[in-house]
Formats: C-alpha cells, structure tokens, sequence
C-alpha cells in the first residue's frame, strides 16, 4: 500500500516501507531507544536488534480509510522509564513525519519488546 498526495505539480505516492524507514530512524534517535525488534521474533527468527536496513520489520503502517495508525515494536534500555521513553518516541514519530513528508498520523503505538542493558 502506499499513501498518495496530490499537489499543483501532479501526484506522489509514498509506500509504506519508506514510511517505516523513516518512523525506524526517528525512533532510534530517541534516548532510551537500543533499538527496533521484529514484530515476529520468532516467525522472523530474529531475537536480536535489527540493523539500520531493517527497521521496516519493526514498524507497521496501517492505512484505514483516510487514516494512518504506526505500530512499532522497540527495545528500550535498562534503568529509563518505559512511558517516557515511549512519549518522546511517539512525539518524535509524529514531528518527524510532518515536517518531512507532509503526513499527519493519528496513532502512533508502542510496543516494548524488550529491555536491555547498555554500556
């Protein structure tokens, strides 16, 4: 699926993968963020942090109607408080998606699928 936007020049498509690309980069910024997980662990057979080309396993872009829902699946690390991590990581998704694709998103969901200890 893709999300289409029309302006004066003509018509752009944006797929879902590059959405989640984009989602995937945000939520790493974040701090407390180790990282993505797979929303499948065990079906995807990875149960560690996805690397940078592989975030889209970690976010699902749900399009219903003229509404966009994200759901992402993260890893927080040890010692941060989950809820906020999970709001700043919401706020993020949200600021990042309108000012670079010009896309209003009304849910952005988290899932912690797990906690890690960092260096």
């Amino acid at each position: 699926m893709s999300i289409e936007m029309k302006n004066d020049y003509g018509k752009i498509d944006i797929t879902n993968d590059v959405i989640a690309q984009v989602v995937g980069e945000a939520a790493i910024e974040c701090y407390g963020v180790v990282g993505m997980a797979s929303r499948h662990q065990i079906r995807d057979g990875l149960t560690e942090i996805l690397r940078k080309e592989n975030y889209g396993k970690g976010v699902i872009v749900r399009n219903i109607g003229d509404e966009t829902h994200i759901d992402m699946y993260v890893i927080v690390g040890y010692g941060t408080k989950i809820s906020e991590v999970a709001y700043q990581v919401q706020s993020k998704v949200m600021y990042t998606l309108k000012k670079t694709l010009s896309l209003t998103v009304d849910s952005v969901n988290i899932f912690v699928q797990g906690v890690r200890v960092t260096n």
